[in-house]
């Protein structure tokens, strides 16, 4: 079923996301900002982390299209992007459902 891919996440940006995805640390932001937005602040006191650590992971988490961020004076606030994880998700079952087929019988 072709339509399983009807999120339209090419393969391309599959691999961007899972590439993002794929450091230990960048996935700690992840789930930190799962409990909802964050000022950069508290993610460096939270994850113990020097500012230029933590912003260069946030710029690879954004520029895969996973973050989003606000601005409010002089702070900057980060949250996840639901449409990016669902996208990955419904890529994933997509993935998951083709890789069930059986092969055809051979010659």
């Amino acid at each position: 079923m072709d339509s399983l891919l009807a999120t339209e996440l090419k393969p391309e940006s599959a691999r961007a996301l899972l590439k993002a995805l794929a450091d230990p640390l960048r996935l700690r932001i992840i789930e930190t900002l799962a409990e909802g937005e964050r000022c950069v602040c508290d993610l460096t006191s939270d994850l113990e982390l020097a500012q230029s650590k933590l912003s260069f992971h946030l710029r690879v988490l954004k520029d895969a299209g996973l973050l989003s961020q606000r601005l409010s004076g002089r702070w900057v606030y980060y949250r996840l992007e639901p449409g990016a994880i669902e996208e990955l998700r419904s890529w994933l079952g997509a993935v998951q459902q083709r890789c069930e087929k059986t092969a055809p019988p051979c010659c």
